[in-house]
């Protein structure tokens, strides 16, 4: 069964890297707004009997919902023979529990709209953390990639005297595949977090390190105070200046300058979320997912 990918906007790059890998069509599809911003959609490609794969990475999930929502379902209704999605960022994976009476616990939620939505899903590095797989809170086939593998090759490649850091004791299995692959040593946080911007950190024999260039390693960067906190002690205890690493590219306003001002060697995310600071391509990782639930024939 023949592909057609769709980016929704600001997925045009990694739908076209996307359509590289796996030898598909780009479809067009138009969107407008009327002048009360209701959305006007329209596909300029004919889906019937195709598998319609939608591009969409969920950062900032809100306003980017409905427009999936709305194409996935006209796919259908157009013919498609399934309806795809690749979110090379997954929204919605915090709230997976009742943390005080009264939550919204918005990670089932949130699935169960997507699993409505597409019949399989693609990302990479969800948010796992008392979640062990997808399957618990989806009901459609997901395929989680690990982007261990491509950071591990860019921190071999440009950072020879490497000592990985990761920002907490949940990290530490990640952090732990990411430094065995690269061949380098790692270490990993002791940190008080007081609020979602009052964070303290300590690095555990920080003497031991001095002369390597430390390497600081997270699933998200948002507000950045984790990597603040620890380029600050870093400083004080007179190490190198330290890159910083981070899958996705989240950046909550003011964060990017906020960790720029500590002057870290610098700043590095894949290309989950488009920023200034990609410079590691998983578009390679995306392809295999899409392969492995595509019905390709």
């Amino acid at each position: 069964m023949s592909a057609v990918l769709f980016a929704l906007p600001g997925n045009e790059t990694m739908a076209a890297k996307l359509a590289a890998e796996l030898g598909a069509e780009i479809g067009r599809l138009e969107l407008r707004r009327f002048p009360d911003e209701e959305l006007h959609l329209r596909f300029a490609t004919d889906v019937a009997g195709r598998s319609a794969i939608f591009v969409c990475t969920l950062d900032r999930p809100d306003g980017k919902f409905l427009p999936l929502a709305f194409a996935a379902a006209t796919a259908r209704e157009l013919g498609a023979a399934e309806v795809g999605l690749v979110a090379p960022y997954l929204a919605y994976m915090r709230q997976d529990r009742h943390f005080e009476a009264g939550d919204a616990e918005t990670a089932p939620i949130f699935a169960a709209c997507l699993s409505r939505t597409a019949d399989w899903l693609v990302t990479v590095d969800p948010h796992l953390h008392r979640l062990k797989n997808l399957s618990l809170i989806y009901s459609i086939p997901t395929r989680a990639q690990h982007a261990a593998a491509p950071i591990s090759r860019w921190i071999a490649d440009n950072v020879p005297d490497a000592v990985l850091i990761g920002p907490d004791a949940e990290s530490a299995q990640w952090v732990g595949a990411v430094a065995k692959t690269a061949g380098k040593p790692f270490v990993v946080l002791t940190k008080t977090r007081r609020g979602d911007r009052d964070v303290s950190v300590t690095v555990p024999e920080v003497e031991r390190w001095r002369a390597a260039t430390p390497v600081l390693v997270d699933d998200i960067i948002s507000t950045g105070r984790t990597m603040a906190e620890t380029l600050g002690h870093l400083a004080r205890e007179k190490m190198k200046p330290a890159v910083c690493i981070g899958v996705h590219a989240v950046f909550a306003p003011g964060a990017y300058d906020d960790l720029r001002r500590y002057e870290p060697a610098r700043i590095v995310t894949t290309d989950t979320i488009a920023h200034q600071t990609n410079a590691i391509d998983v578009a390679g990782l995306l392809a295999e997912g899409v392969r492995a639930l595509w019905r390709a024939t």
